[in-house]
Parts: structure tokens; C-alpha cells; sequence
């Protein structure tokens, strides 16, 4: 039998690079403001081998966001094409395939039609487009994990706005630079949890 997944619970995976920091705490608020709970990787702790707590931990989660956008990079001799997120990606699907009832995948991407480019394979799949923008990815979210009541783009912004502020001083008492470390992710998963209700009422439209 499959482990029961956790049904407010959702796998991240995503780049980890200083570029995509804005859109990786744009995904933490979001969810939090959707009553969802994130996980990614480096939370993990040591033990098993690394893929197979990986697959242990989308096994565990209902959901999972695959986000493709920066899977492209530009050829230098610095810098290599990267493979994590298509192989995370590969094998969530083969579990979702398996298992259709218990877990639910989803793209995304920051430009539309690339992912047709990108991955051949997976035409026939509609990803969110993000635009790179985290008001993108928090509009997304609304749009994939429908909740009512649910806050709008806006009041989703004044919090992410507070966490990003809140990173520097994150970093520093994890004393790291690295905001996906396990340490300063649990911290911004602490503090969006604690703003999940911070946010001013809508404006009433005429």
C-alpha cells in the first residue's frame, strides 16, 4: 500500500539559485495564504540516500509544483544545464501514473509555448506561466489551488512584501548566505505561517 499523503502538503521543485529567491518565497507565502504547506529538498535531513528521500518526501505530499523556467542555461564554461528539476519531475510523474489518487503534479513556467520546446514529451500539459514575477506565481497559485475564501493578488503581495524583508535577517541568524538551506527555510515557513492571516481587507469594487 502507498503511504497516505499528507493533503495539504506540497513539494517544491525548484532551482535552487540566488535569482530565484524572489519566486521561491513568493511560492512559501502563497501557499501558506492558501492553507497549504511547502516542502523541498534541503529540508530533508542526512540519512538515506538523497534521491530516495526525495521520492519519500513527494510520495508524502498530496500536490507538487514543478518549476521548469530556469532549466535552460546559458552555455559557458561555468555553468552546465541543469537536470534536477526534469528528474524530480520524471519521477513524480511515474508515481502519479501509479497512483493517480494520491498525488497531483503541476508545471510551471515563466515563459508560454517554451515548455513545448523545452519538453516535447509533456505537450498536451497546460503549465502556469509566472512570468518571472512573484505577483506571477502568486496569481498562479490562486489559479491551481482554488480556496474560498481565498485573498486576492494584492493582500498575497503585502505578505510576501514582509517576508522578503524579513530574509537578510533570516540569513544571518542561520549564518548563511544560502536562503534554501533547511535552516532559513524552516524560518520562512515559520514566519509566512505566522502572517497567514496578515493581510489588510480588499477594497470593495464599485
Amino acid at each position: 500500500m502507498p503511504p497516505l499523503p499528507d493533503p495539504n502538503s506540497v513539494f517544491l521543485n525548484i532551482p535552487y539559485d540566488e535569482e530565484f529567491s524572489s519566486l521561491y518565497i513568493a511560492y512559501i507565502v502563497g501557499l501558506f495564504q492558501l492553507d497549504l504547506v511547502p516542502h523541498i529538498a534541503s529540508e530533508i535531513p542526512g540519512g538515506k540516500r538523497r534521491l530516495d528521500r526525495i521520492f519519500e518526501l513527494i510520495q508524502s505530499c498530496r500536490f507538487s509544483i514543478h518549476d521548469l523556467s530556469r532549466v535552460e542555461v546559458s552555455v559557458t564554461p561555468f555553468s552546465l544545464p541543469r537536470f534536477n528539476m526534469p528528474l524530480e519531475l520524471g519521477m513524480t510523474i511515474t508515481w502519479a501514473n501509479i497512483h493517480p489518487k494520491s498525488h497531483t503534479w503541476f508545471v510551471w513556467e515563466s515563459e508560454p509555448y517554451r515548455l513545448q520546446r523545452s519538453a516535447s514529451d509533456l505537450n498536451g500539459t497546460d503549465p502556469y506561466i509566472h512570468s518571472g514575477t512573484a505577483e506571477g506565481v502568486l496569481s498562479e497559485l490562486r489559479n491551481a489551488f482554488r480556496r474560498d475564501p481565498v485573498p486576492s493578488v494584492p493582500q498575497m503581495l503585502t505578505v510576501y512584501g514582509l517576508v522578503n524583508s524579513a530574509l537578510n535577517s533570516i540569513l544571518i541568524g542561520n549564518g548563511t548566505r544560502n536562503p534554501f538551506s533547511r535552516g532559513v527555510f524552516l524560518d520562512l515557513c515559520s514566519l509566512s505561517r505566522s502572517l497567514g492571516n496578515f493581510y489588510p481587507p480588499a477594497k470593495p469594487t464599485i
